[in-house]
């Protein structure tokens, strides 16, 4: 069995979320390589070779695995088709804090409530189980599908981060999003799911 960052699986009521492995390498490589989802990944800009090389996913999956500040977990269907990726990076124990990232990488499963009920699995454990009092995240200024799912799942808009990122050589504005454990729990997302 290959090397795992934690054992935790998740239950959601459309996915399980389950402790990414190395055996799953192969799947961020062909989601990756997806240009749906390459379109939204910050390492769009990436050289092709870091991007369509099963050897470089393996080795940024390798840098993720061994880093203490980072825990992933593949997103499954309930009949354990996986289907994407999340995970919380740069956790930060005395501050409580973390940054989600996210990718669906099957197209028939994107804009279905998958990603939102991965996201609200994972805050709930975040906020619960961790103790986390902040998760953020930084996405696209015009990735709408992702900011609609970030707020249903009690994300709020922060601030643009102008001109943070290049998309096909382009300088493109960024949103900062949090979500705050005593927000997210008064709003009743995290109450009894």
């Amino acid at each position: 069995m290959g090397a795992v960052i934690h054992e935790a699986i998740l239950e959601g009521d459309l996915v399980t979320l389950r402790p990414f492995r190395d055996e799953d390498v192969p799947l961020l490589h062909q989601w990756s390589n997806d240009p749906d989802v390459l379109r939204w990944l910050h390492l769009s800009e990436d050289p092709p070779e870091l991007m369509q090389s099963l050897e470089a996913h393996r080795e940024r999956w390798e840098r993720i695995r061994d880093d203490p500040a980072q825990m992933s977990w593949r997103i499954d269907t309930k009949d354990a088709l996986p289907i994407g990726e999340l995970g919380l990076l740069a956790i930060h124990p005395s501050h409580r804090r973390a940054e989600l990232g996210i990718s669906i990488g099957e197209e028939p499963y994107r804009g279905r409530g998958y990603g939102t009920d991965a996201i609200r699995t994972l805050l709930r454990h975040a906020f619960g189980t961790f103790g986390l009092r902040r998760v953020q995240l930084i996405t696209d200024e015009d990735n709408e599908r992702g900011i609609r799912c970030y707020e249903k799942s009690g994300f709020a808009r922060e601030g643009l981060l102008r001109q943070h990122r290049l998309r096909h050589g382009e300088p493109l504005n960024m949103m900062i999003m949090g979500a705050l454990s005593e927000e997210w729990d008064s709003h009743g997302i995290g109450a009894g799911k």
